[in-house]
């Protein structure tokens, strides 16, 4: 990653200037993920095809030796150079320097060898020793020695004061005449002496074997199984036929058994495997485990409150990403306490008056706020919108499906400052996205009016590791593009119908914001960002806007109901196309429509019932699929891609299949989606080929050392792990960074995956994946709350305070019902009738459907219980025409309230 090397014609020792430290050369991110797990080294490395040893090194690769005095046993530091803060000297034999402390960077202290030539397919072995006075870690890299820097070899070492060798073994991607080896030793708050001897780079190197360390053969999912839910397990082995399995309580004792069902090879790792289910087992406990041919699983729970603080350490994640604003230790404790990033305070230039790259605008904008996008330290409006909304989708559901976890959401429940303020905290934090995605809208009167500014990150690469307030590079606005555009008018059109109850004069700005940006697409169809813009960030290039186009158009449809949109929508070509909609491996930021379609599905709204049907049951054929997918794959998984074939963040593809899932579920109420739901998260936390949980703190084997910038104890010990609930973008069959190149090679789909911070396309975390894990920890979490049918409630004693706000052609209404009994009201069901022409559109906090004029509210379950003295409150939108007034009456679980 960053790396400032010398150019080739440089002298011996001659010192680089400050004007060839280029921070942070990173790739960009593609629009796909994943990843897979090594052997732990102490360094708290991963071993893997990219062998990083200590100890008796290997033996001698068969190649010439490429590095001239790497002993220094003549005393001469020739050929080697360094940085002019860290001047060497051979001490005993060995290149000596005293590394002054308080450096930021690895690469503010480098020592370096120039004029390595390299073959492409060529395997090289690097091994030396070295010490230092106190543990640090270093990062070395093999690698061009002129822009872009970008590396064969890169790789972070920790270095104590015994002198071990280390050893790593690449193959070379390109034929360089004049490569660089270079160490870089800075970035530590305290000075400390660094030794360096031995060092040799030789070619004809053979490749360790890919050998990960998966543990125990019998996977489950390591955190738990719910009471009422399925209860699977894969077992990998070597045997072919039926094995007898034992389910074991935490003191030992047998609960329960049975014998396995022989699978053959899994295609999507490998393995040959077999499964087992133990579903009739409901008994609630902790430390279950299973065991088979002596072989015992990981421990886990049966339970139906197992997920509740998924819910919490998921959302977390979103406050911890924030840009501009102050991270507090009294939400996130002090390890993960930090400054506001970029928010002008020096060294950062700020990201509330950015300017344009050169050439593209002439204006500047304020666009502080908003969530840092993954690992580095950019924001992008097309990874903003789908994560956003699925955000604000996890609290829509609430609004419409029983069961859902809408207490968890709720003001004063989640980590975020606003806490206190009467709005869901979920929709705070929606709102801190949200208001960054209006930020990036070009301004009215200049060129592109009403389009959206696609990113805004640094001129070049964030340095590694690096916290977002020491960040001194200059920010920049990249050209607007028409899928950012209509990620700003679905994203904003669906906020202005969520935010409308509790600020109503955002809601209107959003909408306005929604309806410029959506007729600003319309007008300019075409502006697409390139792929070649991915310096310093991402480039989330996407050659088909038709999908974005389709989202924006539902939900400024659900929003509005104006039947512009409507026809928008039923004339897009997606339009009851399911595969296009629904692909088998999951939508994702470049593959939006879904979005539009599971709230249409979902979301009351205009459409007429015959469409309606049609839209929902794409989203049931899509779910059939999904079904067969997760019943005909070894670890449950509903993934529908070639068996082989894992992308960058297929994790993220995983959970949003789950999405549809589970909104087929919500919709018809059918086990077999939500069965399909939970095995998938069988998989995510465990239930795999790596015997790997890919949520940090979530399972006994899970992900610490993620792609991060602050988050990255594994090359700075003073700084944290990930906080528990940040996932890991997952296998990535297509190895896309240099230490997954390495490491992984001859790995199979679902096995390429590697627990290293360096390996960002199998490793990153990012806030499209954890937006779908957010989603998919709500409705789990709200699962174990369904305590079945409970028939009709009670008559009560009640008191109904209603309110309506009203505007030409609709209105809004908010509902307070108070128990005046003396005992508690659980369930509830609230009944009034319309006397003129009004039609709910939306509820909140409350399921509320009518029937002509005849309307019913129940609880959600979380606010199913009113205590004596109490109340409970929701609210709703709606249209009219003609002359309207509020409910005449209303009746309680069947006894008349007072109004």
């Amino acid at each position: 990653m960053p790396s400032p090397p010398l150019p080739k014609d440089r002298a011996v020792n001659e010192r680089p200037s400050s004007s060839h430290r280029i921070p942070g050369q990173s790739p960009g991110r593609s629009p796909h993920r994943r990843r897979l797990l090594g052997a732990a080294l102490a360094a708290g490395l991963v071993a893997g095809g990219l062998a990083a040893t200590a100890g008796a090194g290997p033996a001698v690769a068969a190649g010439p030796e490429l590095i001239s005095n790497g002993d220094f046993s003549s005393g001469s530091t020739t050929p080697w150079w360094w940085t002019e803060n860290v001047p060497s000297s051979v001490v005993d034999g060995r290149l000596c320097t005293d590394v002054p402390g308080g450096t930021t960077n690895f690469w503010d202290a480098i020592i370096g060898y120039n004029d390595i030539p390299l073959t492409a397919g060529e395997t090289y072995q690097l091994t030396y020793t070295a010490t230092a006075s106190i543990p640090v870690t270093i990062q070395n890299n093999v690698q061009l020695n002129v822009d872009p820097y970008t590396p064969e070899l890169s790789s972070a070492d920790q270095i104590t004061d015994v002198a071990e060798p280390i050893t790593h073994v690449f193959t070379a991607g390109t034929d360089l005449d004049a490569a660089q080896l270079v160490f870089q030793i800075g970035g530590s708050d305290d000075p400390y002496t660094f030794c360096l001897d031995d060092v040799s780079l030789t070619g004809g190197a053979e490749q360790p074997p890919y050998d990960p360390d998966t543990g125990s053969p019998v996977r489950v999912n390591q955190v738990g199984y719910l009471t009422e839910g399925p209860k699977q397990g894969t077992f990998v082995t070597e045997e072919t036929g039926a094995r007898d399995w034992t389910l074991n309580a935490a003191d030992g004792s047998e609960v329960a058994g049975g014998t396995t069902t022989p699978l053959g090879v899994d295609p999507s790792s490998g393995q040959n495997v077999q499964g087992f289910d133990f579903s009739e087992v409901t008994e609630p406990g902790d430390g279950y485990t299973v065991t088979i041919d002596g072989e015992t699983s990981e421990p886990f729970s049966i339970g139906d409150d197992l997920y509740d603080d998924l819910v919490d350490d998921s959302l977390s994640f979103f406050y911890q990403q924030r840009s501009g604003i102050e991270i507090d230790a009294d939400l996130v404790g002090e390890e993960y306490a930090r400054p506001a990033g970029h928010a002008n305070v020096a060294p950062n230039q700020g990201d509330d008056n950015v300017p344009c790259q050169e050439g593209v605008c002439d204006y500047t904008l304020d666009a502080a706020g908003g969530w840092y996008d993954a690992g580095d330290q950019g924001k992008y409006v097309v990874n903003g919108g789908i994560s956003v909304a699925q955000l604000m989708s996890e609290y829509e559901r609430t609004l419409t499906a029983e069961n859902a976890a809408g207490e968890q959401l709720a003001d004063g429940e989640l980590a975020v400052p606003e806490q206190g303020n009467g709005t869901p905290d979920i929709l705070d934090e929606a709102r801190w996205e949200l208001e960054f995605l209006l930020s990036m809208q070009v301004p009215a009167g200049e060129e592109l009016a009403g389009m959206v500014h696609h990113k805004l990150h640094d001129a070049q690469w964030t340095g590694l590791p690096q916290l977002p307030n020491e960040d001194s590079q200059p920010r920049e606005l990249h050209p607007p593009s028409t899928a950012a555009t209509l990620n700003l008018a679905a994203a904003a059109a669906q906020g202005a119908r969520l935010f409308e109850p509790y600020d109503p004069d955002f809601a209107a700005q959003a909408l306005d914001a929604a309806e410029t940006a959506y007729a600003a697409a319309l007008a300019h169809p075409d502006i697409l960002a390139p792929a070649s813009d991915a310096t310093g960030g991402g480039a989330y290039n996407d050659a088909d806007v038709t999908d974005e186009f389709y989202w924006a158009a539902a939900e400024l449809f659900i929003t509005t109901g104006e039947d512009s949109y409507r026809q928008d929508v039923l004339g897009s070509p997606l339009s009851g196309d399911t595969e296009a909609i629904f692909p088998s491996g999951g939508f994702s930021w470049g593959s939006t429509a879904a979005l539009g379609q599971l709230d249409l599905a979902s979301v009351p709204n205009d459409l007429t019932a015959d469409q309606l049907a049609a839209v929902r049951g794409t989203v049931t054929d899509a779910a059939d699929a999904l079904v067969d997918a997760a019943d005909s794959a070894a670890y449950g998984l509903p993934f529908g891609t070639a068996s082989a074939d894992y992308f960058w963040g297929s994790n993220s593809g995983v959970l949003n299949n789950m999405i549809v899932l589970a909104t087929a579920s919500d919709l018809t109420g059918e086990s077999a989606y939500r069965d399909a739901v939970l095995t998938g998260l069988d998989y995510i936390l465990g239930r795999n080929p790596l015997n790997h949980s890919y949520v940090t703190g979530w399972g006994e084997r899970a992900s610490e050392n993620q792609h991060h910038r602050f988050w990255a104890h594994q090359l700075d010990p003073d700084l944290p792990h990930p906080p528990d609930g940040s996932l890991s973008g997952g296998p990535d069959s297509a190895l896309q960074d240099p230490t997954a190149e390495a490491e992984l090679q001859g790995c199979v789909g679902a096995m390429c995956y590697i627990d290293d911070i360096q390996s960002y396309s199998t490793n990153e975390v990012a806030i499209n994946w954890n937006a779908p894990l957010a989603w998919i920890a709500g409705y789990v979490a709200g699962l174990g709350t369904d305590d079945g049918d409970p028939g009709d409630p009670d008559p009560a004693a009640c008191e109904v305070n209603y309110v309506s706000y009203r505007w030409s052609g609709g209105f809004t209404s908010q509902v307070e019902v108070r128990n005046t009994g003396d005992t508690a009201i659980s369930p509830w069901e609230l009944k009034w009738s319309f006397a003129d022409q009004q039609r709910i559109t939306n509820a909140w906090n409350a399921t509320v459907t009518q029937s002509g004029s005849d309307v019913s509210a129940k609880p959600l379950g979380w606010n199913a219980t009113i205590p004596p003295g109490g109340s409970v409150s929701f609210g709703f939108n709606g249209t009219s025409s003609g002359s309207v007034s509020d409910p005449a009456g209303f009746t309680l679980n069947g006894g008349a309230c007072t109004s």
